[in-house]
């Protein structure tokens, strides 16, 4: 494994050097910025860049965005002395492999490389489950919004729009004179919304848009009517 270590603390970059070499690891190059680990990236092509996050001229998540996009092959493993939900996300979202703790054991470091090598993604434990966490709650939203997809579909753009209106308690009258529409026409929309719907009257209906959280996405009336 080559790597190239990225970090502005010249004494952090001798002891990491010194760590990994004395267990075979081959430090092929080491850079103090972002601009100039990207450099160093072309230069010595590593399989392996461990990046600070926090440095100047570029921190370490614009300069794995940088090379990712040159070099998709180069793994890189982010390093950071806190656990910080925030840079984490970006860190993955740019394309890192990995995201580190600088406080590690060495012997949990060199594991982490190690398996990094057998294709497994360095995370320490607390930040895997942060991860994990973060995905999870994703996936509960993409299914809420398939879940408003799919029992709306049979509404018209019109209906919906009412249907989310009537969510935030306006009358029939508030939002017919919002659509420029008879209260008796918004009457047999609500009608036809009822039946498409599968449900029997009114307050059914805006239960229902209340499980969805429909009135959340509706604008209020205005007064210049359309």
């Amino acid at each position: 494994m080559k790597v190239l270590l990225v970090d502005d603390h010249i004494l952090f970059l001798e002891g990491l050097t010194s760590l990994l070499t004395a267990n075979g690891i081959e430090v092929a190059g080491t850079a103090s910025s972002g601009p100039a680990a990207l450099l160093q990236a072309e230069k010595l092509q590593p399989d392996v860049i461990l990046m600070d996050i926090c440095m100047p001229q570029g921190d370490g998540i614009e300069a794995t965005r940088a090379i990712k996009s040159r070099f998709p092959g180069i793994k890189i493993v982010m390093l950071t002395v806190a656990q910080d939900n925030t840079h984490l996300f970006e860190a993955i979202k740019a394309g890192a492999s990995g995201y580190l703790l600088k406080g590690l054991p060495k012997e949990n470091f060199l594991a982490s490389l190690a398996g990094l090598a057998r294709g497994e993604a360095p995370l320490s434990p607390i930040l895997a489950t942060k991860l994990l966490a973060e995905f999870s709650q994703l996936e509960q939203k993409v299914a809420a919004i398939e879940t408003v997809a799919a029992q709306t579909a049979s509404l018209s753009t019109r209906q919906l729009d009412i249907l989310k209106l009537a969510a935030k308690g306006y009358t029939y009258k508030e939002i017919g004179q919002h659509f420029c529409l008879a209260e008796s026409t918004i009457k047999y929309h609500m009608g036809e919304i009822t039946n498409r719907l599968h449900l029997k009257n009114r307050s059914q209906v805006l239960a229902f848009t209340a499980s969805l959280n429909l009135g959340a996405e509706a604008s209020a009336p205005q007064k210049k009517y359309f």
